[in-house]
């Protein structure tokens, strides 16, 4: 069966042929601080925002809360993510909403008591949007908590000579017209990469959040040597190709030969550098 390519992504092709308890587990740290940042507990009525496969959204039922609205663009993900509450006993305390941040109409107001959402807004492009929902739908006294990684960190240090931290300063060619695939479907300008950490500070404040806290961490690190098949079949994301259909795509046989030559060792061998930046923002609306 054909699934969007929300669900395509995020149940399979993201772990890049890895089984999917290794590619998940590195997430539960985030689900863990998402949900401490919203100080989830019994009796909450939960919104998760863009709840995917359920990570967060199932973290706030074993943590009592009373119901948990998984919301998504994805019908696929909603059903998939309903068929897991149906196995693991908790459907009642479930409901599923297909709907996008930026317009969660079908909530009321002041109807929720948290809203989470964890990597949504990288794909929202009136952001400013979805920070006016999640605040109207929230009680007086409701907590928002997010995480969203920050693109636009590692963006800033592309080089003509290197290709995503790895050095191939004797293929800069080659390296260009790859990197041009990525470039023309997700461009500065785009939601992936329009905004940074001071961003969401000011859009959550300008939407009305008392207080507003940010913790941001930045990193600049060893690659870890990965599976060249791993590495290179595994998208950044649902709405760009795999590295191996990037090179399909710009490069000929021949130059795709040399191209991966050259990159696979240095993947394999966690010869590269790796820069990594990411956002977890906490807010509050006012009572009364």
């Amino acid at each position: 069966m054909t699934q969007d390519c929300w669900a395509e992504w995020l149940l399979r092709t993201r772990f890049g042929g890895a089984a999917p308890p290794r590619g998940i587990e590195p997430l539960t740290p985030v689900r863990e601080r998402v949900l401490a940042g919203a100080a989830v507990g019994p009796g909450d009525t939960v919104l998760d925002v863009g709840c995917g496969d359920g990570l967060i959204a199932f973290g706030a039922l074993e943590l009592g809360a009373a119901e948990v609205i998984f919301s998504d663009i994805s019908r696929d993900l909603l059903e998939h993510a309903q068929r897991l509450a149906e196995e693991a006993g908790v459907a009642a305390r479930c409901r599923f909403l297909e709907a996008s941040a930026d317009d969660l109409d079908a909530l009321t107001d002041g109807s929720v008591d948290v809203v989470t959402t964890r990597s949504v807004l990288i794909y929202v492009e009136d952001k400013q949007a979805a920070f006016a929902e999640f605040h109207r739908v929230l009680r007086p006294g409701g907590r928002m908590s997010l995480f969203e990684p920050i693109n636009r960190f590692a963006a800033r240090f592309r080089v003509e000579e290197t290709f995503w931290g790895y050095a191939l300063d004797d293929l800069p060619e080659l390296t260009g017209k790859v990197q041009a695939v990525f470039a023309a479907l997700q461009p500065d300008t785009d939601p992936m990469l329009d905004f940074d950490e001071r961003d969401l500070l000011e859009l959550a404040a300008g939407a009305g959040f008392r207080p507003v806290e940010l913790t941001l961490e930045a990193e600049v690190a060893q690659a870890e040597a990965v599976p060249w098949e791993q590495f290179a079949s595994a998208p950044g994301n649902p709405r760009i190709p795999s590295l191996t259909g990037a090179i399909e795509q710009a490069l000929t046989p021949h130059e795709a030969k040399r191209f991966v030559a050259h990159l696979a060792p240095l993947v394999e061998a966690g010869h590269g550098t790796r820069r990594s930046a990411k956002a977890y923002l906490r807010g509050t609306k006012l009572a009364g």
